[in-house]
């Protein structure tokens, strides 16, 4: 990194006052009545080194819904009790069509190109369901497990909400278990992608639940992994298919492995040095924040911290 760390509380203060003029340019999620109704002017960030060591500015400890965050956490969870056995399921390519194609999926015969679009992350979903008595508290407790917060819960509003409106997710399920791959029964996966959707957790909590992405698997709140490296699996997908469609720009502008949510959170690595978190409420068109993508391009510029 070109900044010292004792440069970093300033520089996330002028990130802040840089971002913050973008107020209004996104819009917030309006499909999820929950998060429609989320103050849009709002921003927080929050970075853990890999020593221990955590910056922060704004909102950076109030607690959002991760929404698609969620995924990431949940194919850590898969890879923890599978392993390799998931990728005979879920492929590992961008999709180069909408998160929550239908016509891809049909067309590939119920394998999902990765298990960040949709389609995929409902066969993680019924992976942890399969291996699991409790599978949303198992969900729970891993996450609690990375973040060191046991209130990292699922936010039964947004749950209800989000099985209200997912006609789409239910579409995608019963295509999967017609082509054969979705093990468990349609309703019970779905409870549980629904609520795995409904997680609430803070930038921090973010920060911290993704630092054994940038330690190669190790963790300051959870012992140990199994399996090898799964932190290089993992980055990879974030940085191929992390965002969407909107993956090729992040790595372009940003460059680091990130994960994003519709509830306006991105999470990202920098392997060897630190995780970092943003949270802005208004989204673009691809669904991603507008301003933690700024924030993001904007950390990585001043500190030379891209991978690339």
């Amino acid at each position: 990194m070109k900044l010292q760390k004792s440069e970093l509380p300033a520089l996330l203060e002028r990130i802040y006052s840089e971002v913050t003029p973008l107020y209004g340019v996104g819009k917030t999620a309006d499909y999820i009545p929950p998060l429609s109704r989320v103050n849009p002017r709002q921003f927080g960030m929050a970075i853990r080194f890999v020593d221990g060591d955590e910056f922060t500015v704004g909102q950076a400890s109030t607690p959002f819904s991760i929404q698609s965050i969620s995924k990431l956490f949940a194919l850590m969870l898969a890879l923890d009790i599978v392993g390799d056995d998931l990728w005979k399921r879920v492929g590992r390519e961008p999709s180069g069509m909408r998160f929550n194609s239908l016509l891809q999926l049909e067309n590939e015969n119920g394998i999902p190109r990765n298990p960040f679009i949709n389609a995929g992350a409902i066969v993680v979903t019924d992976t942890i369901v399969n291996h699991s008595a409790s599978p949303v508290k198992r969900l729970e407790q891993f996450m609690a497990s990375l973040s060191g917060n046991v209130f990292n819960r699922y936010d039964p509003e947004v749950y209800v909400a989000e099985a209200r409106t997912g006609y789409r997710n239910a579409a995608i399920a019963n295509l999967l278990k017609a082509l054969g791959n979705l093990e468990g029964e349609v309703d019970v996966v779905l409870d549980s992608y629904y609520k795995q959707c409904s997680m609430t957790m803070s930038c921090l909590d973010l920060a911290r639940a993704t630092e054994s992405l940038a330690n190669k698997g190790k963790s300051s709140f959870r012992t140990q992994f199994h399996g090898e490296r799964m932190d290089k699996r993992v980055n990879a997908l974030m940085l191929t298919c992390g965002l969407y469609d909107a993956a090729g720009n992040f790595a372009y502008q940003v460059g680091l492995p990130a994960k994003s949510g519709v509830g306006g959170g991105i999470v990202a690595v920098l392997p060897g040095y630190f995780s970092v978190a943003v949270w802005s409420p208004e989204l673009d068109n691809y669904g991603n924040s507008v301003l933690g993508q700024k924030a993001l391009e904007l950390l990585t510029h001043y500190t030379s911290s891209s991978i690339f």
